[in-house]
């Protein structure tokens, strides 16, 4: 292996990869870098159970990630996290009436997100969390709140995949559970699909050469190649559409309408949190109509 894919192995791992199922107090943040958002007072809800007992227990818990670069990462040495859905979370956090001080981040696999909505493990999934009508039967989504497609990242001395025409017959990665897995063992039977519980961990394999690509949304596999832009880079054109929605119980519809009269309301906070987070990504911000079922 030579230095360069030493180098971006380290980035790989400073994202926190073996900690999947950790949790960690929002206290654990840079004041100089966080966003700050107002926190609501005198909050009046009816109807929502998971606002309820997010209140009586005195903290909002909020399902997250800790490896998407831009996103949502968790400083492995200081346990700070930061990016767009972190970022995102404090404010509908605060808009409910909790300060950064009252949010428990806890970093949940993408296969385990429904459960851990209907046990109640947290109150609100935020990260990358593509909506799809099955999954609409087993949670609420607020949303979408950005869209995106999916899109094929490769080692940048790749000269075989120039897009998803050409992956026939290559190792692909994604993430266990996601969208992305699914589209390609259900569009690509010709692909031998490798899964991991992360991102990273995906990452790690093809800069290892375990894997010939890695697929998942287009905006993720950019904040990648920002960590090692000379070894990795993003090849074709996204080839899905998909909207990002907020995870909640199912059950909460009066949480769900809340959120997304946010999202409706004050648009221009979304739009700042993105600037601030992805603003030099080269992707532009692409809105969606929120689906207030």
């Amino acid at each position: 292996m030579n230095k360069r894919r030493t180098a971006v192995l380290a980035s790989v791992a400073a994202l926190g990869v073996l900690l999947t199922g950790c949790s960690s107090s929002a206290t654990a943040t840079d004041p100089a870098e966080e966003v700050k958002f107002p926190v609501a007072e005198e909050i009046t809800l009816e109807g929502s159970a998971t606002l309820d007992a997010a209140v009586e227990r005195g903290k909002i818990v909020i399902g997250v990630k800790e490896d998407q670069p831009g996103f949502g990462v968790r400083d492995s040495a200081t346990g700070i996290r930061s990016g767009f859905d972190i970022d995102l979370s404090r404010w509908i956090a605060a808009e409910l009436g909790f300060g950064t001080d009252d949010i428990e981040f806890v970093t949940i696999p993408s296969q385990s997100r429904e459960q851990a909505l209907t046990n109640g493990d947290a109150d609100l999934i935020i990260g990358m969390y593509t909506i799809s009508e099955k999954r609409k039967e087993m949670v609420g989504f607020a949303g979408p709140y950005m869209t995106n497609g999916q899109s094929i990242l490769v080692r940048s001395d790749n000269t075989d995949i120039k897009g998803e025409d050409d992956l026939a017959g290559h190792k692909v990665c994604s993430i266990t559970g996601s969208t992305p897995m699914q589209y390609i063992k259900e569009n690509h039977p010709d692909v031998e699909p490798v899964e991991f519980d992360n991102m990273a961990q995906c990452v790690d394999a093809l800069v290892n050469g375990q894997v010939d690509a890695v697929t998942t949304d287009e905006a993720l596999l950019i904040g990648y190649t920002t960590l090692d832009p000379e070894n990795l880079k993003v090849v074709g054109k996204p080839f899905t559409h998909e909207g990002f929605g907020i995870g909640v119980n199912l059950e909460d519809v009066a949480l769900r309408h809340f959120v997304n009269d946010l999202l409706v309301t004050k648009a221009d906070v979304l739009q700042s949190i993105y600037d601030d987070n992805l603003g030099s990504s080269g992707v532009a911000f692409q809105t969606a109509e929120v689906d207030n079922y």
